[in-house]
């Protein structure tokens, strides 16, 4: 699985449109091969991007757990913290940091 597509399933806030939608963009870059597809490729590309985003917030709203909702902010420092292990670095904070790379 790419690396900057986050896990966006029972979260406290919820996940919102935005990062369903980012998500769903960087599967279909991932698969195409494409940061920026070429004008030929730009229609089919978008549709990929909206009808993924639309079956993942079908599945996110389906899914059901008994686990306690985790929080953005806590995941955000594990990642931050995973990557100081891998990389020696951390990156730049962001709010977003926990959800969904760009």
């Amino acid at each position: 699985m790419c690396r900057n597509i986050k896990m966006l399933f029972n979260f406290d806030p919820p996940v919102t449109d935005e990062e369903i939608h980012a998500a769903s963009l960087q599967f279909v870059r991932k698969v195409s091969g494409f940061n920026k597809p070429s004008k030929a490729n730009e229609a089919a590309f978008l549709t990929a991007v909206e009808e993924i985003a639309a079956i993942s917030a079908r599945l996110l709203a389906s899914l059901e757990t008994n686990a306690p909702p985790r929080g953005r902010e806590e995941e955000a420092a594990k990642a931050r913290a995973r990557n100081l292990e891998r990389f020696g670095t951390s990156p730049v904070s962001d709010p977003a940091d926990g959800m969904v790379g760009a």
